[in-house]
């Protein structure tokens, strides 16, 4: 199924696009063991969502164990970025990184659990908020 792929295009490599996400007008949330960072895109090009996975030395001294990180972060994102897909509008584009935080392996249901929770805080931020502009304030205290 081509919903359930992370093909090269979705990778997010460019490192003017990465330097971009990274400096003011990103938004960012933590979810125990990831950080989420994302922002709007102005380019017009598909895919819709871009994204990187990245794990520091710091945290994961060895390679194996950051490599399987990686791996969580992109198998977890790949079965669920439609959570986040589905809310954006046509001409949407998003590029996010998700940031490994935990210094020791953590269990890959874990990974998945926080993933959906996390792409499900960038939706609904993302999403316009159409039920806001149309409730009134009704209470007026002057």
């Amino acid at each position: 199924m081509k919903t359930f792929s992370f093909k090269k295009a979705e990778h997010l490599c460019l490192k003017n696009d990465i330097d971009r996400l990274f400096n003011a007008g990103s938004k960012a949330m933590t979810v125990w063991p990831l950080r989420a960072v994302w922002r709007l895109a102005d380019e017009e090009a598909l895919p819709p969502v871009k994204v990187m996975v990245s794990v520091s030395k710091r945290k994961q001294r060895h390679a194996v164990d950051r490599n399987r990180a990686k791996r969580q972060m992109r198998e977890a994102y790949r079965r669920n970025k439609t959570i986040l897909t589905s809310k954006l509008d046509e001409n949407q584009r998003v590029h996010a990184a998700f940031i490994w935080l935990a210094e020791h392996p953590v269990n890959s249901a874990d990974v998945e659990r926080k993933m959906k929770v996390a792409l499900k805080r960038m939706a609904d931020d993302i999403a316009p908020h159409k039920h806001q502009a149309t409730t009134p304030n009704e209470h007026n205290h002057d």
